[in-house]
Parts: C-alpha cells; structure tokens; sequence
C-alpha cells in the first residue's frame, strides 16, 4: 500500500529540505540555515508544528525545547511528489523523462553515463 502524505507548502518544503540536511534540528538551527531576511522564530515554530502534525516530522523532547528529525526521508517524499507527474506526463516511462531532458539538452553525455553508471550499480 502506497504511504498517503500531504502537500507541502514551499515554506514547509524549505524548512524540510533543512531538516534533512542538518539530520535532526532545533527551532534556532532551523532559523540559522535559513537566507536573510529570516523569519521570526514563533513563525518557524508554526511550520514545524504543522510539519509533525502532517506527519513528516517527529521530535526528541528537552524539556522546554524540542529537536526536530524528518520522519519522511527526501529520497521518499521526492519519489511520491514526481511520481504522479512522471505517470501524467511521461506514461509512467523514465526512458521518456530522460530522453526529454536530453533533447533538451539539460542532460549531458557525460549525465547520461553517470546515469547508466548508477542504474548498473543499483543506484
């Protein structure tokens, strides 16, 4: 059975990406990362919350604090956000999603190797 998430806000999907990189994050680690102007603590706060009440985050409790770790691994929510426009788009064909971005030409001979490298590794 597939796994059922929530859409993302691309404020949730910032601070996710965050939270990814950094493994596991305080409120003020979360603010850190972010680019200037940053927002202010209460409203990275509200977005966390939000993102443990969708389920993509959980936290290890320090009494007044909490430390943030995604539940949801990029790897997965990037598979189950592409997957249904790889089917609309693409019929389901990676073949075609590759051979559109290499007519394209954002695809380079030497991608494509690499590519062809990862798939025979298993990748």
């Amino acid at each position: 059975m597939e796994k059922k998430i929530g859409s993302l806000t691309p404020k949730e999907e910032e601070i996710m990406r965050i939270v990814w990189k950094c493994g596991k994050a305080f409120v003020r680690d979360i603010r850190s990362a972010m680019p200037d102007p940053k927002p202010h603590i209460t409203t990275i706060a509200t977005v966390v919350r939000k993102l443990v009440k969708k389920g993509y985050l959980h936290f290890e409790d320090f009494g007044s604090v909490h430390r943030f770790y995604p539940l949801i691994m990029k790897e997965e929510y990037m598979k189950l956000k592409l997957s249904p426009q790889i089917a609309s788009l693409f019929g389901n064909s990676y073949k075609d999603v590759v051979a559109f971005f290499a007519q394209e030409e954002n695809v380079t001979p030497d991608d494509l190797r690499d590519i062809i490298q990862m798939i025979e590794q298993g990748k």
